[in-house]
């Protein structure tokens, strides 16, 4: 089962590489990561999207618990939260092709953010379905490069991460 890690962390030089090193030292996948400070400039928040068992899930929520540099963890997949994950497509628009892709990008709510006499780059921030269902509604020849940022997520309402 997927599931989004979300922990705030002391935001100094080696943390973000302990984090990583716990995963890859049990085998454990992260499929994406992201990390930023906070609004708490000695704080970073990680976001960790990762699948396994619920008996994984909770060994890697123990595991990150332990680490010094982590303050506190929360998994967002066990309550009510909002994800989204940002896209940049890169497509191929010559001929028709440039009004459909405009149309498109229209109907998944994104916007054309570069223009050349060849190509258009799309941003698209959904989730991560969404982003897929986009990727599926298109031509895939069209598609030149796709960039992916991973999940990022926020509990729903008082849901909150906090010291």
């Amino acid at each position: 089962m997927r599931h989004i890690i979300s922990l705030l962390m002391e935001n100094e030089a080696g943390a973000l590489s302990r984090v990583a090193g716990l995963f890859s030292a049990r085998g454990y996948n992260i499929e994406s990561l992201s990390v930023a400070p906070t609004e708490d400039a000695t704080l970073s928040r990680m976001t960790i999207v990762t699948s396994g068992s619920d008996d994984v899930i909770e060994q890697i929520n123990k595991q990150l618990n332990k680490l010094i540099e982590v303050v506190t963890v929360m998994d967002l997949s066990e309550g009510e939260h909002i994800e989204r994950e940002l896209m940049l497509v890169k497509v191929r628009a010559v001929g028709e092709m440039r009004e459909e892709m405009a149309r498109m990008t229209e109907i998944f709510h994104g916007r054309i953010i570069d223009v050349t006499d060849k190509t258009y780059t799309i941003e698209l921030t959904d989730t991560v379905s969404g982003l897929d269902n986009f990727l599926q509604a298109i031509d895939r020849s069209l598609i030149l490069e796709t960039v992916r940022t991973g999940a990022s997520g926020i509990g729903r309402g008082d849901r909150i991460l906090k010291l």
